[in-house]
């Protein structure tokens, strides 16, 4: 507890907050109550798994502090309405790290214990780069709430993807139009068996859209030049979107 953020906090008055300068009571309840009546649970606040105190009446001795910043959509967010307790991810005197006070070391240990397949998504050949360690759930979600969905922290899935991805950002002169509606038309955003984080391998992911006979899908001889099972992008690289003046084909 003494490395705590909270312990370090002990008897100062913060200026967001009502609370005095009151210690371990200002989370526990009244110490002289307790004396009292030891057996009392209104006396004793605890916030742990055997706690009988509902989500709500946890998080609301929290939130007295804790209700501004990325915290201040907490109120009808997704987690709050499944009764998710701020105990349930942070510790308050024995957290596992520094920043957040997590109650595992990492948050992809911390998250996947409710979002199993997601984690397992990341042990997929083509994955977002989590276990390396170069992003983190909350590099896109904002687990305390957000106006988006998916708890996105942008104002929409492109614009999260776009954030890293910004050659793919347009506008360009010709769109192409799956990829305005959503990355994730065409993408996986956790992970797949099929590189780049691709929903089906190619061509089939294209013909879910492109059915015309065009390009059929039967075998070709070698010396052909459209061999069987060739991928759009050898002819198309520009899929999201291009400004050359070959056009709509997405061939520059």
């Amino acid at each position: 507890m003494e490395h705590t953020l909270h312990s370090k906090l002990l008897g100062t008055k913060l200026s967001h907050t009502d609370l005095q300068r009151r210690g371990c009571e200002a989370c526990h309840g009244p110490g002289s109550k307790h004396l009292e009546d030891p057996a009392n649970p209104a006396f004793n606040l605890r916030f742990g798994k055997k706690s009988p105190l509902e989500a709500t009446d946890k998080n609301a001795v929290c939130l007295q502090c804790h209700q501004r910043g990325k915290r201040i959509l907490w109120q009808g967010s997704p987690h709050e309405a499944r009764d998710v307790a701020c105990a349930t991810c942070h510790s308050v005197h024995a957290p596992q790290t520094g920043k957040g006070q997590l109650q595992k070391a990492t948050q992809t240990d911390l998250c996947s214990q409710c979002h199993q397949v997601k984690a397992m998504q990341f042990q997929r050949s083509s994955h977002m780069p989590v276990k390396e360690g170069k992003l983190t759930c909350t590099s896109c979600h904002n687990p305390h709430g957000t106006t988006t969905e998916k708890l996105i922290t942008a104002i929409s899935i492109n614009e999260s993807c776009t954030t890293c991805h910004a050659d793919k950002r347009g506008p360009f002169l010709w769109e192409h139009a799956p990829v305005i509606e959503g990355c994730l038309n065409c993408h996986q955003a956790h992970g797949s068996n099929n590189a780049p984080l691709m929903r089906v391998k190619q061509p089939r992911l294209c013909q879910q859209c492109h059915v015309e006979t065009r390009h059929p899908t039967q075998p070709y001889p070698v010396n052909d030049r459209k061999v069987f099972n060739r991928s759009c992008v050898n002819c198309h690289p520009n899929i999201h979107g291009s400004n050359h003046p070959s056009g709509v084909f997405f061939t520059r």
